[in-house]
């Protein structure tokens, strides 16, 4: 038979304050008396109920994975920047932060009122800044991404500060704790030196492949133009043969003429000669 699954503060923790805010108390001190474990039981007990800015921010954590993923994904961007102390990169990179941040802000603020939260605009703030802090710090990344926050973070804040705004272990939340960021710059820059060359790679194969294209379209155009060429050629020969026909029907035409011309020359001179004594003729009898 296998074994029980392992039940932790942690998820007691993550299950609690999936809950609407005013069904916490109660529930926890429910499930705290559900537990043979006394030492665990007292520490669900003691589980805070979490503020109304720290409840909204778990509530996106849970609801909003991707959109929080890719706040954590460019808070990774902003620490490889600052790391490789890339200033172009990172001017652009804070633009992308504060408007990622308004925009993540304003999701909560709406996911909380369709679970029926109305908050203001002090929690709201809490709640920006909470995602802000995130974006400077992967442990605040870690408690937000854990959805067991307690109370709002702040940006800069110690580690103190951290571990009591989180319940429970703060090293069992899915982002990598202190230790981790020069790792996780170390990796993401190996990706994006990776994405780089696939690009770069796509990109050479797309131009390869244009330039076949075009060579296969200038080949298609030639192909047509010997095709057309051969056509005429055969076109022009068919014309010369007739061409010549003609040319030795007229050959011909003229020997003949000029045979006829011959003939009448002969008898215009005879004529000639007819006419002159003709005319010597009728002289003598206008004498006599």
């Amino acid at each position: 038979m296998a074994a029980a699954e392992q039940v932790t503060l942690e998820g007691i923790a993550a299950e609690l304050y999936a809950l609407p805010l005013p069904e916490f108390t109660a529930a926890r001190n429910a499930r705290a008396k559900e537990l043979d474990d006394a030492r665990l039981a007292a520490e669900v007990r003691a589980l805070r109920k979490p503020l109304l800015a720290a409840w909204v921010v778990n509530l996106f954590a849970r609801e909003r994975v991707s959109q929080l993923r890719e706040a954590l994904d460019l808070a990774g961007d902003l620490r490889e920047a600052q790391a490789e102390l890339d200033a172009a990169v990172l001017t652009s990179l804070n633009r992308q932060r504060r408007a990622l941040i308004r925009a993540l802000a304003q999701q909560a603020r709406e996911l909380a009122a369709a679970h029926g939260e109305q908050i203001t605009q002090s929690t709201a703030d809490a709640v920006e800044q909470t995602l802000n802090a995130a974006m400077f710090d992967a442990d605040a990344a870690a408690a937000v991404a854990s959805a067991r926050l307690v109370r709002p973070l702040e940006v800069g804040g110690d580690s103190a500060d951290l571990a009591d705004s989180v319940a429970g272990d703060l090293g069992s939340a899915p982002i990598a704790s202190a230790a981790a960021p020069v790792d996780e710059v170390k990796a993401r820059r190996e990706r994006k030196d990776a994405e780089r060359a696939l690009r770069a790679a796509e990109s050479a194969l797309t131009q390869a492949e244009r330039e076949r294209g075009e060579i296969d379209r200038n080949r298609k155009r030639v192909n047509d133009q010997i095709d057309r060429l051969a056509e005429r050629a055969d076109e022009l020969e068919s014309e010369l043969r007739r061409v010549a026909k003609e040319a030795d029907r007229s050959r011909r035409e003229r020997d003949a003429l000029d045979d006829g011309l011959g003939e009448a020359g002969t008898r215009v001179e005879e004529a000639r000669a007819a006419a002159a004594a003709a005319q010597d003729a009728l002289e003598r009898h206008q004498d006599e």
